[in-house]
């Protein structure tokens, strides 16, 4: 089975449909894990194009906090003006999805999917001190993250050698196919598709192949600038539209 991964689509539609684009016909089931509201300027059509085409999408912490009354406390103040601003934009019906979405972790064949990770959909896996616990743990086998916004992950080989993940920013489509050694472990996170973080604006997205036991990690180059003048016209704040074309 070759599974799309996407997260972190934060209502950028632009974006989203460069990954969708690339990936037709590559994939056999597609999981969203989380996050597809925030930040951007599409969330209704994002929720529209997802919804019936992804077999399985767990929330993120936007989709909770956009979908919930009241504003996020722990969020910083650009992300609470837009989180204000989707609560207002969302149609009943998809504030209603967006509520419905259960919580990570969530089960497939032979891997999980979570937002944050295994143990808590609001952490974040950046570096080995949360990385190797949970690589370590008896639980883990392959599991696969969002909510960072990089592209990568981390893995444990059989021998017990550490090592994180970092895809090249080459040109787009595949910019790398990982092995998934049978005892190795893995932490796999596709990237975002609307707000990457890692340095390359590029939209980013994965599939997983259980059948030949590898993943491929993908960027898809999309208009930035129509995204970003779609949030400028909504009053967006600038901050959150300029670092699109950044990656930061």
């Amino acid at each position: 089975m070759r599974y799309l991964l996407i997260s972190d689509v934060h209502s950028n539609l632009e974006a989203l449909e460069a990954c969708l684009g690339w990936a037709d016909g590559q994939y056999d089931r597609m999981l969203c894990l989380g996050d597809l509201v925030g930040y951007g300027p599409d969330p209704n059509a994002v929720i529209e194009r997802l919804k019936p085409i992804a077999s399985t999408i767990i929330r993120g912490n936007h989709d909770k906090a956009c979908s919930a009354p009241g504003l996020p406390e722990d969020f910083n103040s650009q992300a609470r003006f837009a989180v204000a601003w989707t609560q207002r934009e969302l149609r009943p019906a998809h504030a209603d999805f967006l509520r419905s979405l259960p919580p990570g972790p969530v089960q497939m064949e032979g891997f999980q999917i979570v937002h944050g990770s295994p143990r808590d959909e609001d952490e974040y896996i950046v570096g080995p001190g949360e990385a190797r616990p949970l690589l370590e743990s008896p639980a883990t086998q392959t599991v696969c993250f969002g909510h960072t916004h990089f592209q990568g992950g981390f893995m444990l080989s059989r021998g017990g050698g550490f090592q994180a993940i970092r895809p090249p920013s080459i040109k787009d489509g595949m910019v790398l196919a990982l092995a998934l050694e049978p005892q190795g472990r893995y932490l796999v996170n596709p990237g975002s598709v609307g707000q990457p973080r890692d340095g390359d604006w590029r939209a980013a997205f994965a599939i997983l192949d259980t059948r030949q036991e590898r993943v491929e990690y993908f960027r898809a180059s999309y208009d930035v600038a129509k995204t970003q003048e779609k949030m400028r016209r909504t009053g967006l704040p600038e901050l959150l539209w300029v670092r699109l074309a950044h990656g930061r």
